[in-house]
């Protein structure tokens, strides 16, 4: 915290609570078993998040509008991870009536504080210098889970600033901090989204100065508000969620082929079967509070609109349609064009190296029993 308010020369951290879940975090990446990489690349992703707190917070003291920003009827896309949710999200952000986050905007939200919105964004030639450098130095990373610059981004970065995130067990063996998440009230964490949604949605309305009022709807997107449905709905009162499927075979191997990953960048020795059997529980975990959630809505039909990868796939603009049609919105031309033209011309992506369950130490019996009231429950969209 000191060194990042050193290099910020700033000291206000705005509200919300992130000291204590920092503390359980750091206390056990102290036990993880990581090398001097993986220490250097952790602590300064941290340090990264701290510095970002500070410069948004001094960005909203300077400009106390931000906080008046609504963010009206957003559409969340959540599934399980390689469910088809990037799909979705980028297809509806194609949109021109929608809005979103881009890679260059997640990963440096809060410009530096002599900023102007006149020009072209610093940010961009950043962030796409950065996109290259994850290319050449982990592009089996970059392969498994890509991230453009100048395409729709999940939010979960938001989530992960607060330190109340699952994104750290991904990339390290974390079982005191795995267990006490699943004990804690997301709220901070989801307020500081929100805020930081706020944050750039008046930025997105700097740059558009003069040239009338921006979209507002937000397209978001990310597995990880599967796990926190009521909190998500708790703070977002107006959203329509769609609700990706997959067979949970194909997610799971996926998943812990990207955690593998994560683990090789920081650690000198990775435990496949113990990252399998983590993931299998994390994953299960969140599927059955997702379950619980919706049954608990009695509007959930209006509410939800539930999507399988393979239809996806197969007919993704009969699939986005469904979406148009649930929020009571018309598909337009000018919105079908955007997206065939986004079909075609998006970033092709790398081959995946290869991965099946049994490289983690799990079984397809073993997959299918823990996720049985899922599979039974979306089969129609899973496909068995």
């Amino acid at each position: 915290m000191a060194d990042a308010q050193r290099k910020e020369a700033l000291q206000d951290w705005g509200p919300g609570e992130f000291e204590r879940p920092l503390r359980v975090l750091l206390a056990d990446y102290e036990r993880a078993d990581l090398n001097a990489i993986g220490i250097h690349i952790l602590r300064s992703g941290i340090v990264h998040s701290l510095r970002m707190r500070l410069r948004a917070q001094e960005w909203i003291r300077r400009h106390p509008e931000i906080l008046e920003e609504r963010l009206t009827a957003p559409i969340v896309v959540v599934g399980m991870m390689r469910s088809g949710t990037t799909l979705l999200q980028r297809l509806l952000a194609a949109d021109p009536r929608f809005v979103c986050a881009y890679g260059w905007e997640v990963v440096e939200v809060a410009p530096r504080l002599d900023h102007q919105f006149t020009d072209v964004d610093p940010r961009i030639a950043i962030s796409e210098a950065r996109e290259a450098k994850s290319r050449e130095l982990a592009p089996e990373l970059f392969a498994i889970h890509p991230m453009y610059a100048r395409e729709a981004e999940e939010e979960i970065v938001f989530l992960a600033d607060a330190f109340l995130s699952h994104v750290p067990e991904s990339g390290a063996h974390l079982p005191h901090y795995r267990a006490w998440l699943d004990e804690q009230d997301f709220s901070a964490a989801y307020d500081h989204l929100h805020r930081m949604l706020q944050f750039l949605q008046w930025q997105k309305r700097q740059r558009h100065s003069g040239e009338g009022r921006p979209p507002q709807r937000w397209v978001l997107k990310s597995p990880a508000h599967l796990g926190y449905l009521d909190l998500l709905r708790a703070r977002f009162g107006d959203l329509h969620i769609v609700h990706m499927h997959r067979d949970p075979r194909a997610t799971i191997a996926s998943g812990a082929s990207l955690n593998a990953t994560l683990h090789a960048m920081h650690a000198d020795a990775v435990d496949l079967p113990r990252v399998g059997a983590q993931w299998l529980e994390r994953m299960g975990w969140t599927n059955d509070r997702a379950m619980a959630a919706r049954d608990g809505w009695t509007d959930q039909a209006a509410l939800v609109t539930d999507i399988g990868f393979d239809e996806a796939v197969a007919d993704p603009i009969g699939q986005v349609a469904r979406v148009y049609d649930a929020v009571g919105l018309p598909l337009t031309a000018q919105a079908e064009d955007a997206m065939r033209r986004w079909l075609g011309e998006r970033p092709r992506e790398p081959p995946r190296p290869p991965y099946r369950l049994t490289d983690f130490g799990l079984r397809p019996d073993q997959v299918d029993e823990r996720f049985a009231l899922y599979d039974k429950r979306f089969r129609q969209h899973i496909g068995h």
